[in-house]
């Protein structure tokens, strides 16, 4: 178990001095894969969207209160049978798996993080462990030829070459193995009963837990990553043990013997990487990190959100990719199924700019001094690369200095193709992008540096 946690943004995440290397060489070798590939697209999505509320935190009135505060038109109570009965009315006519595959791959993202399973216990997959799924006949979109929406994502990212990251929430309030009914209503996120007084009862939860992971695992070709939340889920808290590595092994024997897991806040050999949420670390890490955070204001859809530009974006991915992480970024799809359009805006914004400067990020790692002022270092093999952002307003000063600590042999603006005048003196080099022309809003400048 984690001793230390980062405190820092939405969740607090394990501290990089506590990562465990996995064991598997055939994890570690996937896991180098998965840090090349710098961004994915995370969705957070279920029937409760349509409530335009948080997703399944408005249900534990232990925990939130700061999100039952938008659950305004009825007594509490009433607001959440109605969040329970939302499968009853979903049915979003408007989902488009291949398009939104299509548009994953044109925006320059490498994998898709999906929800397939959040607390609320709601499955968009068809799972054989419970009617509350978006296969039952009780949600009128059981009936579309792509009702097992993980089926239908998980064909067509694959499709465009892209991987796969299995989100899955651990708790699972609607699950009668841990909220039960015969104990009213839990306090909180946590189990609802004293474990050691009823073992039996957290036996039937493992069981059913463990053979929701087996079918996401077995049943949909390749998974790259189990990203698990509910970080409270854990022996150390309650006896809340799960015994993930008995069904992680299983599978890792059986069919996928890369599959990486990030058991999110709980340290060991099963978080194979760190997961800060709506937040960037302070400093370059050399521990496997990957931050979630969204395009929109909240994880969920909500009709009022709005959404970070373009240039936003850019500047975070840079953020994250020159600190030596993957940037996970949530977009909440609309309850009819269409991705919001002023996000898609965004997406294609940065996709545009990552087809131009995309060599200088996908495949990288740190290079110190990683970043300062306007400036963010990435490297691979014998290449440098170092990108200027700009304001609102491209600029370009007549001299910027680098921090490089091998010869440097030439400097090629990345947009351009054309080589850059540039002195080196020591550590220093500073460049000279004079003969470089501007137009456009093109966020940040790339320059590759070839070095001995």
């Amino acid at each position: 178990m984690a001793k230390t946690l980062v405190v820092n943004g939405i969740h607090n995440y394990t501290s990089p001095e506590e990562y465990v290397p996995p064991k598997s060489e055939a994890v570690r070798k996937h896991l180098e894969w998965f840090m090349d590939q710098k961004l994915g697209l995370m969705m957070h999505w279920a029937p409760g969207c349509q409530l335009g509320t948080y997703e399944s935190w408005p249900l534990s009135d232990g925990d939130g209160i700061w999100s039952q505060e938008d659950m305004t038109w009825a007594d509490i109570e009433t607001c959440k049978q109605q969040y329970w009965d939302a499968n009853k009315t979903f049915n979003p006519v408007k989902f488009d798996p291949e398009g939104w595959a299509v548009l994953a791959a044109e925006c320059g993202f490498k994998y898709l993080l999906f929800t397939t399973k959040h607390h609320d216990g709601f499955c968009m997959y068809d799972t054989k462990a419970t009617d509350y799924k978006i296969t039952a006949s009780s949600c009128p979109f059981h009936t579309h030829k792509d009702a097992d929406v993980v089926g239908a994502l998980f064909r067509e990212f694959h499709k465009q070459g892209l991987g796969i990251s299995v989100y899955f929430s651990k708790p699972d309030w609607h699950s009668e193995y841990y909220w039960p009914p015969q104990f009213g209503t839990a306090p909180d996120r946590n189990v609802s009963y004293n474990i050691s007084e009823h073992p039996d009862l957290w036996e039937k939860f493992v069981q059913f837990t463990h053979r929701q992971i087996r079918e996401l695992c077995t049943d949909y070709g390749k998974i790259d990553v189990l990203w698990l939340d509910g970080g409270w889920v854990r022996p150390d808290n309650l006896g809340q043990d799960i015994r993930l590595g008995e069904i992680v092994e299983e599978i890792r024997s059986s069919s996928q013997p890369h599959l990486i897991v990030s058991d999110r806040t709980c340290g060991g050999e099963y978080e194979n990487f760190i997961t800060p949420e709506k937040t960037v670390p302070d400093q370059a890490l050399t521990v496997p990190w990957e931050t979630c955070t969204t395009v929109g204001k909240t994880f969920s859809f909500h009709y009022t959100d709005t959404f970070k530009s373009g240039h936003q974006l850019v500047l975070l991915l840079l953020d994250v990719v020159s600190k030596g992480g993957n940037l996970a970024l949530n977009v909440a799809p609309q309850p009819d199924g269409a991705l919001p359009a002023p996000a898609v805006r965004s997406l294609r914004d940065l996709g545009s700019w990552l087809k131009i400067f995309g060599d200088g990020l996908y495949g990288t790692r740190i290079c110190a001094p990683y970043f300062s002022d306007r400036l963010f270092y990435t490297c691979k093999k014998d290449s440098i690369y170092a990108f200027f952002t700009y304001d609102e307003i491209p600029f370009l000063p007549d001299r910027i200095t680098l921090s490089v600590r091998n010869t440097v042999r030439k400097v090629t603006c990345m947009r351009t193709g054309m080589q850059v005048r540039f002195r080196q003196n020591g550590d220093t080099v500073a460049i000279f992008p004079e003969n470089i022309p501007l137009g456009g809003a093109f966020y940040a400048e790339g320059f590759c540096i070839t070095t001995d």
